[in-house]
């Protein structure tokens, strides 16, 4: 018994380590490229090369400005992401908290628009947004703008349906004690219920932060000014070129790829906790 139990132990960690090495590969292979020159990508060249430095060099004296495409994206996400997280919850946290006639029928409502496809949104967001930017005060959510891009996704129907799933499992009863206390809804809100839904929190943080940082095809409408653009639409560039530059193409994609990682590795011990509706820390 023992020893059919190591050789299905042995096969089961065999599958496992090919499974995990198919994963990780590309990264592998995306790491190893930004170090060759375009010619030995092309090849499939598996050996680190010497040609990181002059890779970077190039990305940076493009005429893409990848610099300040980084610098749209990373304050896009954020803006984003902290936005969405406070309006998101707020939304999420009252559907479940507030009891009233209509909540269920609005809280449908919401989710059925998670059913309409983006594509079909496109043309009636472009002309609301192109109207906003002649509308004095709300030239800040116009075309071309940041402001945009971020307004769409700071309540979305997946995150208020995250927010309210989580809620459920919520004491109740804390929400009653500070009532009692004297402590207002907003307090109870901001001082009670936010720090103990951290594991929510940071599960939406990631999930958000990320969509936004790789979000593609409403960027590529909205903004349109060269100095506006977001990486994923740099990204697009560098790869759509006549002769593309897979060196360079490859540490694009190598640094954009850092701040989700970075992010995704500081709250990875309460993202599990968060998605399976855990209310500890």
């Amino acid at each position: 018994m023992t020893k059919k139990f190591r050789i299905i132990s042995l096969l089961k960690y065999t599958f496992l380590s090919i499974l995990s090495f198919v994963s990780i590969f590309p990264f592998i292979w995306m790491i190893i490229a930004i170090t060759n020159k375009s010619v030995d990508v092309t090849r499939g060249t598996l050996i680190p090369g010497t040609y990181f430095i002059q890779n970077l060099k190039n990305l940076l004296a493009s005429d893409l400005k990848y610099t300040t495409a980084f610098k749209n994206s990373l304050v896009i996400a954020v803006i984003t992401t902290v936005l969405a997280m406070i309006i998101s919850s707020l939304a999420g946290y009252a559907f479940e908290v507030y009891k009233s006639k209509t909540r269920e029928k609005v809280f449908n409502f919401i989710l059925l628009s998670m059913m309409v496809p983006f594509a079909v949104l496109m043309v009636p967001l472009f002309r609301l947004f192109s109207k906003f930017k002649s509308m004095g005060p709300l030239k800040v959510i116009g075309l071309n703008t940041n402001g945009s891009v971020i307004i769409i996704a700071i309540a979305t129907a997946f995150l208020i349906f995250f927010f309210r799933q989580n809620t459920k499992s919520f004491p109740k009863d804390l929400i009653e004690a500070a009532r009692i206390d004297g402590l207002g809804e907003v307090g109870i809100f901001f001082r009670i219920y936010m720090p103990t839904m951290k594991s929510t929190y940071a599960a939406a943080t990631i999930v958000t932060f990320m969509a936004s940082w790789n979000s593609y095809l409403w960027p590529l409408i909205a903004l349109q000014s060269p100095e506006k653009r977001t990486l994923p639409l740099v990204i697009s560039a560098l790869g759509s070129s006549y002769t593309p530059d897979y060196g360079i193409i490859m540490t694009a994609v190598v640094i954009a790829t850092l701040p989700t990682a970075i992010i995704f590795f500081l709250m990875q011990k309460h993202f599990v906790a968060g998605m399976t509706g855990s209310v500890k820390g």
